[in-house]
């Protein structure tokens, strides 16, 4: 058992979807081709679920090549850190109930734009892990 072990402590899924629902914003990373992108994105979750609203432009164009996707969201409460990793799917809806659906999620846009795409990432995996945040320890 290494020393890490009682640093890190590993979160459940639904520790990780509580502290997904508590935080803004998250970040997206996509790939297209040999390039890596990260956006950060304010969300709401669903169950399993993410779901985000984007304009026309390269997120959206990259996320019709490639739906395999990474998200993450961090934050600190009360001294402890903890961070969240959901891999999934992406896609954009269009079937008009799964729009009506999203429509009911309580989900604002941050900056004063249109935003005509809704986009769900279907968890494939959520891992999470926290630590209380505190000195280094003597390295000798």
């Amino acid at each position: 058992m290494s020393m890490n072990d009682n640093v890190f402590r590993k979160l459940t899924v639904e520790q990780s979807l509580a502290y997904l629902a508590d935080v803004q914003p998250g970040r997206l990373v996509l790939h297209r081709n040999k390039d890596l992108e990260i956006f950060p994105i304010n969300f709401v979750i669903d169950g399993e679920d993410i779901y985000f609203r984007t304009a026309e432009g390269s997120k959206l164009f990259t996320l019709t090549l490639n739906h395999d996707v990474l998200f993450e969201a961090d934050g600190v409460d009360d001294g402890t850190a903890w961070s969240v990793i959901v891999r999934g799917t992406a896609e954009v809806l269009e079937d008009s109930a799964a729009v009506a659906h999203a429509e009911t999620l309580d989900l604002k846009p941050w900056a004063p734009t249109l935003k005509y795409n809704w986009v769900r990432i279907q968890a494939t995996e959520i891992s999470g892990r926290e630590f209380e945040i505190a000195e280094e320890p003597e390295r000798y």
